[in-house]
């Protein structure tokens, strides 16, 4: 099978392998349509609270909507409590025409632990089955539920595999891991023997199974030969980008081009900016002129990256509150624009 081929989660059928993971903070619906309009075959919400939704949380309801341009998408819902998540899924099915439901076992965030969620659950895989389970037979169906999770809690807790039994058991459709532990959080190499591990780990225990449950790798997908050399290393059926794609939503492009012919094409800075204007239009039109300035002043800064003169550039930037003034930064700044 080529890098670059469609992939098939439960009854949902993607045309390639290359998706945006749920970054909490950054892959709301206007990020989201950047990255599709580059290529990103598949995206996930930013991690969207139970407790809160069964609350009826206003903000939620916003972290769910579905980007203009996408055809696909899944909500990652995140709880600890098994009765609370079936809620939920519920809630989601009702507000939301998403494809697929995705839960969160990764998050190493303290204030998601403490309420037993994110990557609290591998400490207790028992647990992360009820989770899922209830997941599983509160949709009925209606659309694939998929987990994503670490190594485990630390590195004298490696629990992956008992995580990845539980899930097949509550009836997965896919599973993504995170290579790294919670102790962790984002430092260190991600573990793609592990990925690879888990993959095989997958293949063997649902080889009598009527249909595959795909792998997805996460951690360390950082350009296009990262995707490459993890999925030849690892036979991950998909590469999920995170912190690669932030303010560089190209990724998916140049990795679709190199997956498919060999080759990267550079991306100018001006189609770079260009981008980021689009993607602040689009909180704009969500949010509000000021609240969605404030946003882009980090999200302009990771655009910015690479461009000469940048670090005068992105003392500017912070500092932008309309939308006239970040195009008068970039006017003014004849390298960047």
């Amino acid at each position: 099978m080529p890098l670059y081929h469609p992939v098939q989660i439960g009854s949902l059928a993607l045309s390639g392998n290359l998706f945006l993971a749920p970054v909490a903070g950054y892959s709301d619906r206007a990020f989201r349509s950047i990255c599709r309009e580059c290529g990103a075959n598949f995206a996930y919400t930013e991690m969207v609270s139970a407790e809160a939704l069964t609350r009826g949380s206003g903000k939620t309801e916003e972290l769910m909507r579905r980007a203009p341009n996408e055809a696909q998408y899944a909500v990652q819902i995140f709880g600890g409590k098994p009765e609370t998540m079936a809620d939920a899924a519920r809630i989601v099915l009702e507000r939301t025409s998403c494809e697929c439901i995705d839960i969160n076992c990764g998050c190493p965030v303290p204030k998601i632990i403490k309420t037993g969620a994110g990557s609290a659950l591998t400490r207790e895989p028992e647990k992360l089955y009820a989770v899922v389970k209830a997941v599983v037979d509160s949709v009925e169906g209606h659309v694939p539920v998929t987990v994503k999770f670490r190594l485990g809690w630390d590195s004298e807790h490696i629990t992956w595999k008992a995580c990845a039994e539980a899930a097949i058991k509550a009836g997965v459709s896919a599973m993504t891991m995170h290579g790294r532990t919670r102790a962790q959080g984002y430092e260190g190499k991600a573990d793609w023997n592990a990925l690879a591990e888990l993959v095989r780990f997958v293949q063997e225990k649902t080889a009598a199974a009527p249909q595959k449950i795909p792998v997805f790798g996460s951690g360390d997908a950082f350009t296009p030969e990262d995707a490459k050399r993890m999925l030849e290393e690892t036979h991950c059926d998909a590469v999920m980008f995170a912190r690669g794609a932030m303010g560089n939503p190209f990724l998916f492009t140049q990795t679709h081009d190199f997956l498919t012919t060999g080759k990267i094409h550079e991306i100018d800075t001006k189609t770079r900016i260009d981008a980021g204007f689009r993607e602040l239009n689009l909180l704009v039109a969500d949010r509000g002129e000021k609240s969605a300035c404030l946003e882009m002043r980090k999200r302009f800064c990771a655009y910015s990256r690479g461009i000469l003169g940048g670090g005068a550039l992105r003392k500017q930037l912070v500092q932008a509150s309309t939308v006239a003034e970040f195009r008068e930064i970039f006017e003014a700044h004849t390298d960047a624009y």
